[in-house]
């Protein structure tokens, strides 16, 4: 499996992305409807350092588990929340950026720094799925190479903290209406649990898509089928 460690590749994926250099900051969105504030317990991490190194570790940790202290939950009445079109999920469009999904019935979403939209399981932390939406000058996913070495870019310098150990499993590349995306499964590894994680990455309207989702591997059997049908529903639409 080719690495971007030392490849021109890598060069022009970071370059392209300032934000992911150094774990720069990811844009925060903010969001109307609040009803209530909780606090989120911090996931365990093997390490501590500097508090502004916390903060910015939990930025660019796109649903790996670890959260923002505090979690915002929106209410129903939230534009998010729409009908249900297949039996046990919601559908989510978001016209403004252009893209939609679905999730499972029952997962409350949340805001997160540095996330468009997470929406997450408020029992089981680590069933989630999240989407990040930053700016690019690229037109197609193609161009800052194969499935795997974006993959393993990604989720080494964005989907999970470089305290924890990750494997990629596999990568694949499929069209949507023309649109080519790349969709891969992983796991991210830390002291006091494991992530098995889906995510599917795209280009359009002049941004870089992001939605990951995934569950503890101990429950991983248990909701595969449904993060699958999670990913597989992530569209880009033009606006």
């Amino acid at each position: 499996m080719a690495s971007l460690q030392n490849s021109p590749t890598r060069t022009l994926f970071l370059n392209s992305f300032p934000q992911f250099q150094k774990h720069g900051t990811l844009p925060c969105c903010k969001r109307a409807g609040i009803s209530f504030l909780v606090r989120a317990e911090q996931v365990g991490t093997s390490s501590r350092g500097s508090p502004s190194q916390d903060r910015t570790g939990r930025r660019l940790v796109l649903a790996i588990g670890a959260v923002a202290p505090c979690v915002v939950l929106v209410n129903q009445n939230s534009k998010s929340f729409a009908v249900e079109t297949k039996k046990g999920f919601l559908s989510v469009t978001d016209k403004k950026d252009g893209y939609e999904f679905i999730y499972p019935f029952g997962w409350q979403e949340v805001v997160i720094e540095g996330q468009d939209k997470v929406f997450k399981d408020v029992i089981e932390p680590l069933e989630s799925a999240s989407v990040t939406v930053i700016p690019t000058i690229k037109q197609d996913i193609r161009d800052f190479g194969p499935p795997k070495e974006v993959a393993e870019t990604l989720i080494k310098r964005v989907l999970a903290p470089s305290s924890q150990k990750t494997k990629l499993i596999e990568a694949a590349e499929h069209d949507v209406d023309g649109k080519a995306y790349y969709t891969f499964e992983f796991i991210a590894q830390a002291p006091n649990y494991t992530r098995h994680a889906l995510s599917t990455i795209s280009i359009g309207n002049g941004k870089f898509y992001t939605l990951t989702t995934g569950a503890n591997e101990r429950r991983w059997e248990k909701m595969k089928d449904k993060l699958h049908t999670v990913v597989d529903s992530f569209k880009l639409f033009n606006v």
